[in-house]
């Protein structure tokens, strides 16, 4: 949670405050436990940081307020309502019962392989015999006619995906310390409620890796492609695993219509999940991603950005412009604006530069060179080749692998750009790169939808100044807001891609 210099925003259904990392937050009680402990919401914030706290370090809302309500002029009171409901559409209905439901997590903690992680969200695991007989023994709580705040009953109308959430577990709000904690296998993703026989089931899976295929492998680093079809269990406790972390709207148990790209880590042993991104197998929206997540403990070492750049080359190599499904998360609309960022600056920095990015000069005999195409590379000496730094695939590129793009773009690039050369008063020349393109050129040139492309150049503020419709974008332009936005290199190397 990052912290904020501006009073926190106030939501209609706030009504205390609690001191969170030095500053004042309003939170809303989503349900409290006899012991005083209650279960919050950060009023404005993602409910990934819902929280059990002590019921001792709430504070009423108005005590705070009370020194900016003579400066707040008072709201104009309002009529109740007597208008009865809309009538509500079938996913209306379905979208208002999953908030309902799954407005508080169902496991505190999970403890996959070495790590206890802390949930995020709400995932429907089904309840075990021994938790059916403890919610059962609850007062006034029975498993099968559990209770939801605003929610009626649970009906065959109310859809299969609500029902499967009816079953994940809703009574699990109870527990408390060890009883909180799910336990997953990390090599198969079977789930416990205990810890023994967790440990139990360690000891004799002997899976070493995910099923499927491999599709990219780039030194200890590999994705597999998963059916959902032909491994259905497997891919069935993925999702489920996944939605610990992911805030979808629904989660199918039917994982027939989707692939499943897993990138794991190797070692001598076996590989080790790092995260997933799922798709259909068929979209109409030509959505190349449906839901993307990398496990917590893997997070923020450009894992995510590895899969995200997998799955356009998905579609690259499918002639398809893809875009991820909608809509997304606070973290993924993040993850794909710096995708888009990135690949548009490479895109630019490529077409803007008059040599190719491994050349700093050019000599030729007997006649000027020609520097509207592309250039072949300079050869180079395997003697004089120096051992570097590990990388992605044990050593890290040259520095042109700043400028890489997919193959086939150095084509693109040669027919959209215009080399001018002007002379200098000492004899010598000048050479200058013109483009002139149109938005839909630049995103066909980048794989890009069109308007994913103009949102990010609107983000980059490109598109603040137009004069009758054109925008013009120069290299210092282009290079500011790399130096901005910590504009790196690809992680996906194309050349590594199995696909076929």
């Amino acid at each position: 949670m990052t912290e904020s210099t501006s009073p926190p925003a106030r939501s209609q259904n706030t009504s205390y405050v609690v001191n969170k990392n030095g500053a004042d937050q309003f939170v809303n009680i989503l349900q409290r436990r006899p012991d005083g402990q209650v279960y919050v919401h950060y009023d404005g914030f993602d409910k990934r940081l819902d929280e059990w706290i002590s019921g001792t370090s709430l504070r009423p809302a108005n005590e705070s307020m009370r020194k900016r309500k003579r400066d707040t002029p008072s709201p104009t009171p309002t009529k109740p309502e007597t208008q009865p409901d809309p009538l509500m559409t079938e996913e209306e209905f379905d979208i208002k019962h999953h908030k309902q439901i799954t407005a508080r997590r169902n496991f505190d903690k999970v403890n996959f392989g070495q790590w206890r992680i802390k949930t995020w969200y709400f995932s429907p695991y089904p309840l075990t015999d021994s938790e059916l007989e403890d919610s059962t023994g609850l007062p006034g709580g029975s498993a099968s006619t559990s209770k939801i705040p605003g929610v009626n009953r649970a009906t065959v109308r109310s859809h299969g995906r609500t029902s499967d959430l009816l079953a994940g577990g809703l009574t699990r709000s109870h527990l408390s310390g060890e009883k909180s904690i799910l336990w997953v296998c990390d090599r198969c993703f079977k789930y416990m409620a205990e810890g023994a026989a967790w440990e139990m089931h360690v000891k004799q899976c002997d899976r070493r890796h995910p099923p499927g295929r491999k599709v990219y492998q780039r030194g200890a680093h590999i994705i597999w492609e998963v059916d959902g079809a032909k491994d259905k269990l497997y891919c069935q406790n993925l999702s489920l695993f996944g939605k610990l972390f992911i805030d979808v709207k629904t989660l199918f148990f039917d994982c027939d219509n989707f692939l499943f790209y897993i990138l794991t880590d190797a070692d001598s042993q076996r590989d080790h999940v790092l995260g997933f991104f799922s798709k259909e197998k068929i979209s109409y929206d030509d959505y190349n991603l449906a839901c993307i997540i990398v496990l917590p403990p893997y997070q923020r070492k450009g894992y995510g950005m590895l899969m995200i750049e997998f799955s356009y080359e998905v579609s690259r190599r499918a002639g398809k412009i893809g875009t991820p499904e909608r809509p997304l998360s606070d973290l993924g609309l993040r993850s794909y604006l710096t995708y888009w960022v990135a690949t548009l600056i490479r895109f630019f920095r490529r077409l803007l530069s008059v040599l190719p990015p491994d050349r700093s000069t050019v000599m030729s005999s007997g006649r000027l060179p020609d520097l509207t195409g592309v250039l072949p590379p300079p050869s180079e000496d395997a003697n004089s080749r120096k051992k570097r730094a590990k990388g992605w695939d044990g050593e890290t590129p040259d520095s042109n692998s700043t400028f890489a793009t997919p193959n086939g773009l150095d084509d693109t690039i040669t027919a959209m750009r215009t080399v001018l050369t002007t002379s200098n008063p000492d004899g010598s020349a000048t050479s200058h790169v013109v483009v002139r393109s149109t938005l839909a050129e630049i995103a066909s040139a980048t794989n890009l939808r069109i308007e994913d492309a103009a949102f990010a150049l609107n983000e980059c503020g490109f598109l603040a100044s137009t004069l009758e419709g054109v925008v013009g974008i120069t290299r210092e332009m282009v290079e500011a807001v790399a130096k901005d936005r910590n504009v790196k290199r690809m992680c996906l190397d194309p050349a590594h891609v199995m696909l076929t």
